[in-house]
């Protein structure tokens, strides 16, 4: 074996030493890069000269070892090390860092797929999510309900001050308690108009199909093509919303006109917003005399009452065609309360629902309902009603409708606006009053997004100028069987590798995937002091190998000279 041997022999100790210092170096150089994983190097002795495979024990021998000789080091692997790094808090929401396993899954330029541990992202011009190289984040999308849809991986976009919302009121909940010691109802308002005659038809008793523009009062006209008529009256107290009836010269389907008598009572009826549903007398009518009569409904909260320059007209010789003479008020226990609602535009419904107690016997009570809405728009203030059922210990047992209905037709929402009422914690004790409210309803106003958080669970929620917020997205995030397999490419982007295994996708929190820390990020794992440490070993590695190179040239050197 020459003197040369040696020379090779510490030229690998040189390689491998140099490979070392790499390594470090790298480390070192990534120490304050965002979610860097450090690197170890690791050596292996190379293949050595056997001159003897040695000899195993006998009766006259102990047995003798091996004999060979090293021919010097090689580099067994670089491993990577995927421990998670300290974190930072930053402050900035967008920063994200994940606790436990996963990766960030972001679309490059190319349309392929990356992998990494650095969450500096950002809103671009478009408002999506995109790292500092501009490769989007990618997570999973929701319907037009925010509904997350998973299955489906798609590029992150926050809309702020684009994305508008509104929803319609589906579900209303009531609270309250009715005095079920109160008055039962048992008479509504009832009034009357003057006696009106036909005078199309010999001067006898108007009726529903006589012309407006015949009927009389005594012998007075008192209604002619063009007049309009406006009411303004109250019921139970509070104001109705003002509306006018037009006087046309032939039927009309029109809202708010009309040229008979009976569409005249129609308007009236829904005008006061009287509920048909509940009594076969409640409504206006027109009896045998040619008397208006209107019977309204149960309930103090329903009384009504046109008095003196309540309905008035634009004819100047008529400006009060008709007058009205109560005979009746409505009497018995009964709350009102108003509430807003909302239509699929995100429009403000006003709408109200009075209780009024029914009956009473040994079992209980029962109260009835009526809602109305002066924003239904075909006028009829009466939206619903039901009854409720309440057993001795004031408990509610049953419930007979529930719904209301508003119509939105040439609003351009969706119409009707159907309403389910929710009962069901209501309850009908002895008080010295009723009381009754809406404690939720689901529907909201128009509202744009204003701002945007992550969740743990990755979900991106969004806060609108309405105070709703909603799931506008969700993080995905993709684990590997082997973390250490992944290629490391640049701008902090891993690939999967042959050895990695493949890529499963899933949303944090699940299957053994990390939660999201928002506003921080991942530091570097790189241990200096190791690191410093291994440039020591590294070049007294180095140092030494080079002095086995200087004395094998020393001995070569040696042996030149004997020759001389």
């Amino acid at each position: 074996m020459g003197l040369t041997s040696s020379l090779f022999t510490a030229l690998s100790g040189l390689n491998v030493n140099q490979l070392k210092l790499d390594v470090t170096g790298n480390n070192i150089a990534n120490v304050n890069t965002t979610a860097f994983k450090s690197s170890t190097v690791s050596f292996q002795s190379q293949f050595s000269q056997t001159f003897s495979f040695g000899a195993p024990p006998s009766g006259t021998t102990g047995g003798a070892n091996p004999t060979q000789i090293g021919l010097g080091a090689v580099a067994g692997a670089i491993q990577r090390n995927m421990e998670p790094g300290s974190f930072e808090s930053t402050g900035k929401g967008t920063d994200l860092a994940i606790e436990g396993k996963g990766w960030f899954i972001v679309e490059k330029g190319d349309g392929s797929q990356a992998y990494t541990r650095d969450g500096a992202f950002v809103l671009n011009g478009q408002n999506y999510l995109v790292s500092g190289d501009g490769y989007f984040l990618e997570g999973f999308g929701v319907d037009s309900n925010f509904n997350v849809v998973t299955g489906t991986l798609t590029r992150l976009q926050v809309p702020i001050g684009q994305l508008s919302v509104a929803g319609a009121t589906s579900n209303a909940d009531y609270a309250g308690n009715l005095n079920s010691s109160g008055v039962v109802a048992t008479t509504a308002a009832v009034l009357a108009s003057q006696a009106l005659t036909d005078a199309g038809n010999g001067g006898a008793a108007a009726v529903e199909s006589t012309d407006l523009t015949d009927v009389r009062s005594g012998t007075d006209a008192i209604f002619a093509v063009g007049d309009e008529l406006t009411l303004n009256t109250e019921k139970g107290g509070r104001d109705l919303p003002s509306s006018t009836f037009t006087v046309t010269s032939s039927s009309t389907s029109a809202i708010n006109s009309g040229s008979t008598v009976g569409e005249f009572m129609e308007w009236l009826q829904d005008v006061l917003g009287i509920n048909t549903d509940t009594s076969t007398s409640a409504g206006v009518t027109i009896d045998s005399t040619g008397h208006i009569s209107v019977v309204g409904n149960i309930g103090t909260v329903n009384d009504l009452d046109i008095q003196v320059g309540d309905l008035l007209s634009t004819n100047s010789s008529f400006n009060e065609p008709l007058t009205f003479t109560k005979s009746a008020s409505a009497d018995g226990e009964s709350v009102y309360t108003s509430m807003t609602f909302y239509d699929s535009l995100g429009t403000e419904i006003t709408a109200g629902i009075s209780m009024v107690l029914e009956s009473r016997s040994g079992l209980g009570t029962t109260w009835r309902w009526f809602a109305e809405s002066p924003d239904d728009t075909d006028i009829d203030l009466a939206v619903g009603t039901g009854q409720l059922t309440f057993g001795n210990q004031g408990q509610l047992l049953t419930v007979s409708g529930n719904s209301i209905t508003i119509n939105r037709d040439s609003t351009g929402a969706e119409t009707p606006l159907n309403i389910s009422a929710d009962f069901s914690t209501m309850t009908a004790l002895a008080a010295d009053d009723s009381s009754i409210v809406m404690s939720t309803q689901d529907g909201f106003p128009v509202g744009t997004l204003s701002d945007f958080a992550f969740g743990p669970d990755g979900s991106v929620v969004g806060t609108f100028t309405n105070g709703l917020t909603k799931t506008l997205g969700q993080l995905a995030l993709a684990t590997f069987a082997n973390d250490s397999g992944l290629v490391a490419e640049s701008d902090n982007l891993f690939s999967s590798g042959p050895n990695s295994g493949v890529p499963v996708v899933r949303a944090p929190l699940t299957g053994g995937v990390g939660k999201i820390a928002s506003g921080a990020l991942e530091l570097s794992n790189v241990d200096l002091s190791r690191e410093f440490i291994n440039l020591i070993v590294a070049s007294t590695g180095f140092s030494a190998a080079s002095r086995v190179i200087n004395s094998s040239n020393q001995l070569l050197t040696e042996l030149l000279q004997t020759v001389r």
